[in-house]
């Protein structure tokens, strides 16, 4: 009986490890893709704001978002 209980219980701790082991390798996994992805996107906006037909807009005064250059009076 004693063995019995040992034995089961050298394969319950044989399992945990085993879904500990790949849970930590997954996570470790799908950080690194994160973190890649999140370069590769910062490395493709810098790329994007080195184009010349980009424009970059400012918040105003009221909170709206507008390009560079004359003020809301001047179009208005």
């Amino acid at each position: 009986m004693l063995l019995r209980i040992l034995i089961f219980t050298a394969i319950a701790v044989m399992v945990y490890l085993g879904i500990r082991r790949i849970w930590r390798d997954w996570t470790a996994k799908f950080d690194g893709d994160a973190e890649e992805a999140k370069r590769l996107r910062r490395e493709r906006d810098l790329a994007e704001r080195k184009r010349p037909d980009v424009i970059d807009l400012k918040r105003d005064r009221d909170g709206t978002f507008r390009p560079n250059g004359g003020d809301d009076d001047k179009r208005r």
